[in-house]
């Protein structure tokens, strides 16, 4: 063979070897290029998760902050709703929890009426003797976590119903803040406050203030702008 021909087909050769070198080449290049953009996106996407649950969970820790700092109750004991319709107003202007004082037997619209000398409530206020109440219960869930506790009750001849000595009595308030506030009338806080500090034995009582029957919301909220 005519060394021209041979010379031309090595040339020939050598370059299909070359371009097929370059392509494998610039296949392997574009193919760690991908694999390097998609490690990035990988590690972009995991850097993106990790924040989010890092958000998430600083969320939850700042959900779990504010119920801890819900640390308020309200205790109180309604005869006919009054007490009641001021307690629930209370507790949702302070975000406050509330527990309701219930006796085991209710006082019906007779048992209530004080003009009548042989109602109970007439018979318990001449007999101090009746008036150690019993409830349903005295227990609050997690009473230890609160550590401020509005207690609102009606006034009976100058004093707190006394369904509300049965729970002071049954309850420990060392290192709370006590507030107690009435509804009436007529009559003023007076000394109940006062009284059930004695019953309570502990606690750091304040200053209460009295709500006539039906109070307005403004007056209300009046109030507890001043203990929030």
């Amino acid at each position: 063979m005519d060394k021209k021909v041979i010379c031309l087909i090595i040339a020939i050769i050598v370059v299909i070897v070359a371009i097929a070198g370059f392509s494998m080449y610039r296949n392997n290049t574009t193919e760690n290029e991908n694999n390097e953009t998609n490690e990035v996106k990988n590690e972009s996407n995991s850097e993106n998760e990790i924040a989010k649950v890092e958000n998430d969970s600083s969320e939850e820790t700042e959900s779990n902050e504010t119920e801890e700092t819900n640390n308020i109750l309200v205790v109180y004991f309604s005869a006919q709703s009054h007490t009641k319709a001021v307690a629930e107003k209370v507790a949702e202007n302070l975000g406050a929890d509330i527990f309701e004082i219930v006796p085991k037997e209710v006082y019906t619209d007779d048992d209530l009426d004080w003009t009548d000398s042989d109602s109970r409530v007439s018979r318990e206020h001449d007999d101090e003797s009746l008036r150690n109440v019993e409830l349903t219960t005295t227990t609050v869930d997690n009473w230890d976590d609160y550590d401020t506790i509005l207690i609102g009750y009606p006034i009976w001849w100058g004093i707190a119903a006394w369904p509300v000595n049965t729970f002071v009595e049954a309850n420990d308030f060392d290192g709370k803040t006590v507030i107690p506030f009435c509804t009436s009338t007529s009559s003023g806080l007076g000394q109940s406050g006062r009284l059930l500090e004695e019953d309570a034995g502990s606690g750091n009582w304040l200053d209460g203030h009295r709500f006539n029957s039906n109070p307005s919301d403004s007056d209300i909220k009046e109030w507890t702008d001043s203990i929030n």
